[in-house]
């Protein structure tokens, strides 16, 4: 039955504008517009930044340019005006600073670029380490356009950015082309270097050899000295044998000398007697002497023959000292102080050059003992034969015994101690030559060690001359194969360096390669969904406040205030079908992106649908205050509901807002059918929409029977004023005049008693409540001013505070209102018979307790 008089009324509604062609022209207009709206906005918002070169800014070069050693001759401001020049992406215009000034302060520019006259010379002191920051000189003009100042900024940062590539690429270039030269030098320098380095490795190479071949020979050397020290020490040991004999001969020689004195003496005293025997004697003692002298002067003669060998081989021993000594000199030299066999070396040829020292003297000393020998030799040769003179001439003239003994007897008795002395002599020399023999023993024995020595300090030397060589092979090696070493092929890469290209990509090392996951081609498009909403609400808007809201009961019988309500809201809901059709339809075909067109439209038609429902609820409901509240809402929709900007750039009271208000979720599902579905969002969106339109249904149902009263106390006023359409508000039955009728049963006086003091004090206090409410309001809206202008970055949400105070004051005053209307009603109860109120209280109980239809209501009132 309920929707069976609500499509009566439907129906109804629509013959009547079949029946009246004029209402179905309006009926056209209210239809199209909104959409109009959708649409020019967004064909007007299509691409406005894609044709920014009308927005003109002025540059002004002022720019005297300058040079450095880096970059040479540079003018960066002309460099910015030849790339300006070629850029179309906004209107530059090139002039003077004055003439710049005037077009920005006049609106013929939006802003003027001034490059300094040392902009150059400051970007230049890098150079020379002063870092002086250059600046841009940016004028822009805020009050001609909201939007231009963000274009122009673009612009300024434009040029910056062009400032800034353009003298990272000229210091770029420099640079990699000295580094590019520097590349080819050093690899001119390494190469070189290899060269230079496997030359020397080579000479260390020979000299290493050659070092090897002296040490081989000093080791033979060293093995012939060996050799000559054992000779040496063999001629040595040979030396003082033959002393000892010669000492053992001059003892027999001295005792012999004894002997012929002691027989001279026997020959003087006997002479005449014994001179045959004597003259016999003599001849014995002279060939006796004769041997023992020759004797003697053969072992001298020996002793001088082994004495001259150990001279030779004493004097080759210091030659190869000497030649062993140059050649570790020579090794020496090859070696750096830094090798840990330096000073090994250096150590040894000290120690050669003190033995050497001393077999120079060694040497010395066995010439000596060599002179002396020969001369003891010729000495007692020169004695033997003047003793063998002697004995002659005694012999010879043995038959003169007188004269001849007197004289030939002294003579040969002093030759004989002439002998005797020499003997003496020779063996105090023999046994002085003989400790010499013994010193020049023990010399050989330290010289011998000091060969072992050397040779085994050659020998360590040869094994890390070895080593050495091993190292230097594989430094060889390494050097040549130096040319494939990371260092040669980096040196390599500098010298093949493009100064060009690395320039530009210094200019702009970084590219964002941009992946758009749900792409939407144009801005227009982007802007679609928050237009379209604000098309449907405006859509929705107009037919209420349009179109007649309270429903007569013309054909239709038993029509309550219910089937009323939905009966009226079909009617809108067709049009709005209407509307959301036609400019959804007309953005697909204004080229509108769309990920799914059935979905879009269809999307527009519920989202319409969802809109009619809140705000002809809040019409229905509220009346004139619900149509106000309609209007609030989408005031606080436009910049809360993250249409144009995300909310997170909004002021904290619109984010607050942002998850209660119907665009927010109109929105989101619109952009899921433009640029693409995400899993479930589409539908989260379109569940919280379906959730608005069930409160707002239950809203307008449950609150268009409660509040009846509230909207026909405004209608009535408003009526008053002569100046605004009102409608004749059905009202139903009010728990509150129930009760009031059940008092005034009771307790008639009491009821009237009461209802007099409520009502006189109401009028006495009603002007003043109202005063008091101004006041109250007013002052809160200073203060919120006051706060305002102390928290300007609180703005948005102090406005919003101030609304919230507005609605308030306005909420108090109807309830003041409404107060006044219920103390009205009351005295007129208490006006009324007993069976009036009888009469009254059951129709009021009906009307509460069942759906009371227009006519009946109409009756009451």
């Amino acid at each position: 039955m309920t929707m069976n008089n609500a499509l009566k009324v439907y129906v109804r509604d629509l013959r009547r504008f079949a029946r009246v062609p004029q209402a179905i022209v309006i009926l056209v207009g209210i239809i199209i517009i909104p959409s109009l709206y959708a649409w020019l906005n967004i064909v007007a918002f299509w691409n406005p930044y894609g044709d920014t070169k009308a927005v003109n800014v002025a540059v002004v070069n002022l720019d005297a340019g300058d040079s450095s050693a880096l970059t040479g001759d540079l003018n960066v401001g002309d460099q910015v005006v030849a790339q300006l020049k070629a850029n179309d992406q906004l209107g530059w215009q090139f002039m003077e600073k004055e003439a710049a000034m005037h077009a920005v302060k006049s609106g013929d520019s939006y802003a003027a670029i001034v490059i300094p006259k040392h902009f150059t010379s400051d970007l230049l002191s890098m150079t020379t380490g002063d870092f002086t920051r250059p600046e841009l000189e940016y004028y822009v003009n805020e009050k001609a356009n909201a939007i231009a100042p963000k274009i122009t900024e673009v612009g300024a940062t434009t040029v910056q950015t062009q400032i800034n590539s353009t003298f990272v690429s000229t210091v770029s270039e420099t640079l990699i082309t000295a580094l590019e030269k520097a590349g080819v030098e050093i690899d001119g320098h390494i190469a070189t270097a290899q060269d230079k380095s496997l030359n020397g490795l080579g000479k260390v190479m020979t000299q290493i050899a050659a070092a090897k071949k002296t040490i081989s020979d000093i080791g033979v050397t060293l093995s012939a000295g060996e050799s000559a020290l054992d000779d040496v020490r063999s001629s040595l040991q040979e030396a003082q044998n033959a002393i000892d004999s010669t000492q053992s001969v001059i003892g027999e020689v001295e005792a012999l000398v004894t002997d012929v004195q002691t027989g001279l003496v026997s020959f003087t005293g006997s002479m005449t007697s014994a001179a045959t025997t004597g003259s016999a004697q003599l001849a014995q003692i002279s060939t006796k002497l004769n041997q023992r002298v020759a004797a003697a002067t053969a072992g001298m003669e020996q002793a001088g023959a082994v004495i001259s060998t150990a001279v030779g081989d004493a004097a080759a021993v210091v030659d190869a000292n000497g030649r062993v000594l140059a050649e570790l000199q020579d090794v020496l030299a090859t070696l750096s102080p830094g090798d840990p066999q330096f000073q090994e070396i250096t150590d040894a040829i000290a120690e050669l050059q003190a033995r050497n020292a001393e077999d120079q003297q060694l040497l010395s000393n066995l010439e000596t003992i060599n002179a002396d020998v020969a001369n003891t030799n010729s000495a007692m040769r020169a004695s033997a034969q003047a003793m063998n003179a002697a004995l002659d001439n005694t012999v010879q003239t043995a038959g003169a015994v007188g004269s001849a003994v007197q004289e030939s007897i002294p003579q040969l008795n002093q030759a004989l101690s002439t002998l005797s002395a020499a003997t003496s002599g020779v063996s105090a020399s023999l046994g002085s030559q003989k400790a010499l023999l013994s010193e020049a023993d023990r010399l050989v024995d330290n010289l011998a060690e000091t060969f072992k020595q050397a040779g085994t300090s050659i020998t360590a030397l040869g094994k890390n001359l070895d080593g050495f060589q091993q190292q230097i092979v594989a430094l060889r090696a390494d050097v040549g194969a130096l040319q494939s070493a990371e260092l040669w092929k980096q040196a390599e890469a500098l010298s093949n360096l493009d100064p060009k290209k690395i320039a530009d990509f210094m200019t702009s090392p970084v590219t964002v390669k941009e992946k758009i996951v749900f792409p939407v081609a144009t801005y227009g498009s982007a802007m679609a969904p928050l237009f379209t909403n604000l098309s449907l609400w405006i859509a929705a808007f107009v037919l209420v406040v349009l179109l007649k809201l309270e429903v007569d009961t013309e054909g239709v019988e038993g029509l309550t205030v219910r089937q009323a309500y939905l009966g009226r809201w079909m009617l809108i809901a067709t049009i709005n079908f209407f509307q959301a059709l036609l400019v959804s339809v007309g953005n697909v075909v204004i080229g509108v992106q769309m990920a799914s067109a059935i979905a879009y439209v269809c999307t527009s038609i519920f989202v319409g649908f969802v809109y009619t429902a809140i705000i002809y609820a809040l019409a229905v409901s509220f009346g004139y205050v619900g149509k106000g509240i309609a209007v609030l809402l989408v005031i606080m929709q436009i910049p809360g509901a993250s249409g144009i900007y995300p909310i997170q750039m909004m002021p904290s009271f619109f984010q607050a807002l942002y998850p209660f208000f119907p665009f927010t979720y109109g929105i989101d599902a619109m952009r899921e059918t433009i640029g693409g579905f995400y899993h479930g969002d589409y539908w989260r969106s379109f569940t919280v929409l379906v959730f608005f339109a069930i409160l707002a249904f239950a809203f307008g149902l449950f609150f268009r029977q409660r509040l009846g009263n509230f909207a026909r106390l405004f209608n009535s006023k408003l009526t008053m004023t002569g100046l605004f359409p009102s409608e004749n508000v059905q009202v139903l039955g009010s728990h509150r005049r129930v009760t009031q009728l059940v008092q005034a049963l009771t307790n008639r006086e009491k009821f009237r008693e009461r209802t007099v003091k409520k009502a006189q004090w109401f009028e006495e206090r009603h002007l003043t409540l109202l005063r008091v409410l101004v006041l109250i309001w007013t002052g809160m809206t200073v203060v919120l001013v006051i706060a305002a202008w102390m928290l300007p970055e609180a703005r948005a949400t102090i406005l919003g505070l101030w609304g919230l105070v507005c609605l308030a004051a306005i909420g108090l005053v109807v309830v003041l209102e409404y107060l006044k209307q219920n103390v009205s009603f009351a005295k007129k109860v208490g006006d009324l018979s007993t069976p009036e109120l009888k009469k009254k209280l059951a129709f009021e109980e009906d009307a509460t307790h069942s759906d009371a239809t227009l006519d009946e209501l109409r009756e009451r009132v």
